[in-house]
């Protein structure tokens, strides 16, 4: 059996859930690893960040995101409100600030020491309702999808820009 492994990289936004169709990245990966039949996982390397399969809406909200997306992003608010304030969710907790000040790269974590920066028990909850991983098949040395589905990498952290990643393993013959 061959394991072939690669990374996309995804640059996500503040003030929103960021959904990403990652499709063509993983089916280019796909295609590089040489193998014709196999399996294909797609491991999200965060948190707050899942990985799901959808069809790809083709009608868009003025904020940019599928209408798909956007009604997922308002059922999960109401199972996981949105982290606002210190008595949300017990997440994250006086050790964990602690902690996390503690780190050498602290300022890129809590800017100006600003403990609002880590107000995202929403987007672990989230992240773990939907799921960091799937896996697809590979047929014939490409990736198997259905008609209009996609791969959609979505990081539910909210409170600033990052730069997330997204590990593709692809095993088989």
């Amino acid at each position: 059996m061959a394991v072939y492994k690669g990374t996309v990289t995804v640059e996500t936004e503040a003030g929103k859930p960021t959904y990403v169709d990652v499709t063509d990245e993983v089916a280019r990966l796909v295609e590089e690893s040489g193998i014709k039949e196999g399996v294909v996982t797609c491991i999200s390397c965060h948190t707050t960040c899942a990985v799901y399969s959808q069809e790809f809406d083709h009608d868009m909200t003025p904020a940019g995101d599928t209408f798909m997306q956007a009604d997922l992003s308002d059922g999960l608010d109401k199972v996981f409100p949105e982290q606002h304030d210190w008595s949300t969710y017990r997440y994250p907790g006086l050790k964990h600030f602690e902690e996390v000040e503690s780190w050498p790269n602290a300022e890129a974590y809590l800017p100006g020491g600003d403990r609002t920066l880590l107000w995202n028990g929403d987007a672990h909850l989230r992240s773990v309702l939907i799921g960091g991983s799937q896996s697809f098949e590979v047929a014939d040395g490409k990736l198997q999808m259905n008609g209009l589905a996609s791969i959609f990498f979505v990081d539910f952290d909210r409170t600033r820009e990052r730069t997330r990643r997204l590990r593709v393993i692809v095993m088989g013959e």
